[in-house]
């Protein structure tokens, strides 16, 4: 009956243990993120404006046209096309 009650100890005294560690490692890691977030914050990134379209010739467009068709087996048509 003795090694039952030592074993409980041991096993309360261990889950004790790692219970309080993984308090310390969660509430230092928070602490940790506003510390940095406080001292370096993030930049500000300005979203690049996207270049302008060009249209695309009507030779270039009658390509795509028949290129689609050929993929496609007739079935498929080009409605709008931009240079990117």
């Amino acid at each position: 009956m003795e090694n039952i009650g030592l074993g409980l100890e041991l096993m309360v005294v261990g889950m004790s243990t790692v219970f309080l560690i993984l308090l310390i490692v969660i509430y230092g890691g928070k602490l940790l993120i506003r510390v940095v977030n406080k001292v370096a914050p993030e930049e500000e990134v300005s979203p690049k404006k996207a270049p302008a379209a060009a249209p695309i010739d009507s030779q270039t467009m009658s390509v795509l046209q028949e290129v689609v068709k050929q993929l496609t087996g007739g079935r498929g048509h080009v409605a709008d096309a931009k240079k990117v």
